[in-house]
């Protein structure tokens, strides 16, 4: 068997994938970031048997809009996998799209995991790797590879402060020497900002819109601070009124958005405050010098690194690909196994 996995394996590409809450890049070794795609799939159900739909991009329009014969699911929450079949379909799929052909691929893949899961979610992530047609599988954790994918110097004796803001999670982790000096993983990410975006309107003006109206919101006009006139730039949104149950259009500003999205900014700034209050002083004095990175999805919120400096007195800075940092830094630990050992984990 290991002979014929070897073998198959001459034939594959090895690859990195970042399985995020919201989206799931797929990085291959020698050609970089070459699938990124929402982490969706759409089941057609009929006699309680499930087929495969669509995956991704396609997928992601139906949320929300589907009839009952259709089912379009987020298998990953927070980070890690909560429907554990859907899961498995969805990376079968996604390895079938980057390998064009799909009979002789048997890749090796490394996977990030967040820094807070619990050995049985990494199991959970690991498994259904394998069963997706994967021979060998690494996990990395998220913060380390979104600092590699920001560039940051983590392998060098000095403190580099790196705050990854996902869909589900977000790490914030000082590094030093290649590894972990402390992490913490926080539940607060995009999806939390939509959830406030959506309670705001209900409670504020008795709308009730969706999620993909708030993320709307959030990625035009989304913002982490008052703006200076009060007011800021508005957009148009539609929704449901809950007051006679009829379809309306209302407006709602860059302030209120910033009013809706004080409680997870505060959050993310909390879990940012406890870092730097448990880091050695050596480190801590490395990270005034060099400041913070902000990576992650969530990093391109408007003015988010403005709110952070205000509340640490540090410098921050947004990484330049920030969307796609931890696959890069996933497939950089793909490409230079050897120096990065310590930090994947091939046996759990």
């Amino acid at each position: 068997m290991l002979g014929l996995d070897k073998l198959l394996g001459m034939f594959s590409s090895d690859m990195a994938i970042d399985l995020g809450t919201a989206n799931t890049l797929v990085y291959v070794k020698g050609r970089g970031v070459i699938l990124s795609e929402p982490s969706v799939v759409a089941y057609h159900v009929k006699d309680g048997q499930k087929k495969v739909l669509a995956v991704g991009e396609d997928a992601k329009l139906m949320l929300g809009r589907t009839p009952g014969s259709i089912e379009a699911i987020r298998p990953m929450r927070e980070g890690v996998i909560a429907d554990f079949d859907t899961a498995e379909a969805m990376i079968k799929e996604f390895i079938r799209k980057v390998h064009k052909r799909s009979t002789f691929s048997k890749p090796k893949v490394i996977v990030c995991v967040p820094h807070g899961a619990t050995p049985v979610e990494k199991r959970a992530i690991r498994q259904s790797v394998l069963s997706a047609g994967a021979r060998k599988a690494g996990l990395i954790s998220e913060p380390i590879a979104a600092a590699i994918g920001a560039g940051m110097p983590i392998t060098d004796p000095t403190g580099n402060m790196v705050v990854d803001i996902g869909g589900g999670t977000t790490e914030v982790a000082v590094l030093s020497l290649g590894d972990i000096v402390y992490a913490r993983s926080v539940r607060v990410g995009g999806d939390r900002m939509d959830e406030a975006i959506i309670n705001y309107l209900r409670r504020q003006q008795n709308l009730l819109v969706g999620e993909s109206t708030a993320e709307r919101i959030k990625t035009s006009i989304g913002t982490a601070r008052m703006p200076d006139d009060g007011r800021g730039s508005s957009m148009q949104i539609r929704g449901r009124d809950l007051l006679n149950g009829v379809p309306k259009e209302t407006e709602i500003s860059q302030a209120q958005v910033a009013e809706a999205l004080s409680e997870p900014v505060q959050a993310i700034c909390e879990a940012v405050m406890t870092a730097l209050e448990s880091t050695p002083p050596d480190l801590a004095a490395d990270i005034v010098d060099r400041g913070v990175m902000l990576t992650g999805g969530g990093a391109l919120l408007g003015d988010l690194d403005l709110a952070l400096r205000e509340q640490t007195g540090l410098a921050v800075s947004i990484a330049d690909e920030s969307l796609n940092c931890v696959a890069l830094g996933t497939g950089k630990a793909l490409e230079y196994e050897k120096q990065l050992r310590h930090a994947i984990d091939y046996d759990s």
